[in-house]
């Protein structure tokens, strides 16, 4: 059992269960870990998760009378936990064009970062991701594993519109906007994937401790797509990341 966790009452049906404050793989697998034992033994008690960096919300059906005792049968929970399921995670293919249509930063990065625009698009599109949590805007994915190279601040003034699918880099993550939002990173590209579907079962196809990869595209696949994607014919590539 983790003797590192902190767990807390938040609210009348929530149980928060924190880990030390750092984004790291290790801590994540911990938390999927967890989250999963509890839905094998108390997921018919549950409404919800809600998965951070370092912390998982546990959303009960109903009231908590005793959140002592509850504490106390999830932390049960985490000491016999051994082989937790991890079959369901995959890892995505995510097409991105890179041209400065879309990518309308990329003169500035390749300045401010001393690399040219294609080591900008080669470093970006060679790392594989993981997603640590979906939060911000609906379908926003939080993503682990920029190279160190492409590490930036924030712009100083963020822009009230950044278009949906726009691909950004902010500080040391990397991210794409599910849909039209005021934003402050900075724009390399832009996917024609959608990110968030309110009308399905599963309105974002990722989650927590899924792995991304950007693939790049030209204009014309971008737009060949997009329309797929708006006729519901575009079926987006996977594979397990465990087989």
């Amino acid at each position: 059992m983790n003797k590192n966790l902190t767990y807390k009452a938040f609210g009348e049906r929530t149980i928060l269960i924190e880990w030390p404050a750092l984004i790291d793989k290790n801590i994540l697998a911990e938390i999927l870990k967890l989250k999963d034992g509890i839905v094998q033994l108390k997921g018919d008690q549950i409404q919800d998760f809600i998965v951070g960096y370092n912390s998982l919300s546990i959303i009960f059906n109903e009231f908590i009378e005793d959140f002592t005792k509850q504490i106390s049968e999830i932390q049960l929970i985490d000491s016999k936990i051994i082989n937790p399921s991890i079959s369901k995670l995959k890892i995505w293919n995510i097409p991105v064009c890179y041209d400065e249509e879309f990518g309308i930063d990329l003169e500035e990065l390749s300045i401010k970062l001393q690399l040219s625009k294609d080591e900008i698009i080669s470093l970006h599109s060679q790392s594989i991701y993981t997603v640590f949590f979906i939060g911000f805007l609906p379908g926003f994915m939080y993503l682990g594993g920029l190279n160190q190279k492409l590490h930036i601040s924030r712009k100083e003034n963020p822009r009230l519109k950044v278009p949906k699918g726009s691909v950004g880099i902010g500080g040391s993550q990397t991210g794409v906007y599910p849909s039209e939002s005021a934003g402050g990173w900075n724009l390399i590209g832009r996917s024609p994937v959608s990110f968030f579907n309110v009308n399905l079962a599963k309105p974002c196809f990722a989650q927590a401790g899924d792995k991304i990869q950007f693939l790049p595209i030209s204009k014309d696949e971008f737009y060949d797509i997009n329309k797929k994607v708006k006729s519901n014919t575009y079926i987006l590539s996977s594979k397990r990341v465990y087989d």
